[in-house]
């Protein structure tokens, strides 16, 4: 059996003041992720948005300093995380945020483990204010990463709504999906949540969802936040009946966690209650074969 500890935060964008504090922060996060026995732990999408804070208010309320501002701490923050993974000797998914790739701007999430940089994940599909608003492109792929702790996927937010991404990931062999959130309203948390679930269940794997909670008027662009983390596995033998094997309340903020035997994922692909994962190629042929079915007319 594999147990794996995973834990996932309900996380608060605070206004800090310098890097001092930010880095106290993100260490008493981990601190108490690792307290509860996290062998990994996911911070949610666009809590890098938090570095703005530290160009000062000004900054902070501009979309564009804002972003910049976040580019030019976005080393350190990856050094100071990447750092807290090989002291504690965990796995370590870094808030999302803007990163340059050449002249495009990404809204990427790294992976630390207890060895360092593992690699980083672009958000592939671009939700319409990162479209229109933001100028954020979107991945040119995905990534699996092979770890110690198992095979593992990940999809940034809107990413979770689009099932060929994690079919993609899992075909490959991927048995865990972290899907970091960042949602200003409840229908865009549901959406997630929902869309989470249901990876969950088609690829009978495990999904960690870690969200933004609470309001942070400092930043427009991260300025109301709702959702809360959860942990999820196929309804199946084996796994809660609900699907749900760990979840928070709405916007309190915190860490979610819960002991799993990764080692289900595959005894539930092979020897399920029902098969999704094995039978998913059988609806491709059945969607091109559809005929039309008409109504005739009533007689007058």
């Amino acid at each position: 059996m594999r147990h794996v500890t995973l834990a996932a935060a309900a996380y608060p964008l605070d206004q800090i003041a310098d890097w001092e504090a930010y880095a106290a922060k993100i260490r008493a996060w981990v601190q108490g992720a690792a307290l509860r026995g996290a062998d990994l732990m996911v911070f949610p999408e666009y809590a890098a948005m938090e570095l703005a804070a530290l160009g000062g208010a000004e900054v902070a309320a501009d979309l564009d300093l804002a972003v910049a501002e976040v580019l030019r701490h976005r080393p350190a923050m990856e050094a100071l995380i990447e750092g807290l993974a090989i002291e504690f000797g965990l796995y370590i998914l870094t808030p999302s945020g803007p990163a340059r790739e050449g002249v495009a701007l990404r809204n990427r999430a790294v992976l630390m483990g207890p060895s360092g940089r593992v690699g980083a994940q672009d958000k592939a599909i671009m939700t319409r204010f990162e479209r229109e608003l933001w100028g954020i492109d979107g991945s040119t792929g995905m990534t699996l990463f092979e770890t110690g702790i198992g095979k593992i996927g990940v999809l940034i937010c809107y990413d979770s709504e689009f099932p060929l991404l994690a079919r993609s990931l899992c075909e490959m062999g991927a048995e865990i999906l972290l899907v970091p959130s960042c949602t200003d309203a409840i229908e865009g948390y549901s959406r997630v949540r929902i869309g989470a679930m249901a990876r969950a269940l088609e690829n009978q794997c495990v999904v960690v969802h870690a969200a933004v909670v609470g309001l942070s008027p400092w930043c427009p662009a991260v300025d109301e936040n709702h959702g809360a983390a959860a942990i999820y596995g196929p309804p199946d033998t084996g796994w809660p009946e609900t699907g749900v094997i760990a979840e928070g309340l709405i916007d309190e903020p915190g860490w979610v966690s819960a002991k799993v035997d990764i080692d289900r994922v595959i005894e539930s692909r092979s020897n399920g209650a029902v098969l999704t994962f094995a039978h998913w190629p059988e609806q491709l042929m059945r969607a091109t074969q559809i005929e039309i079915a008409r109504e005739k007319p009533r007689n007058p």
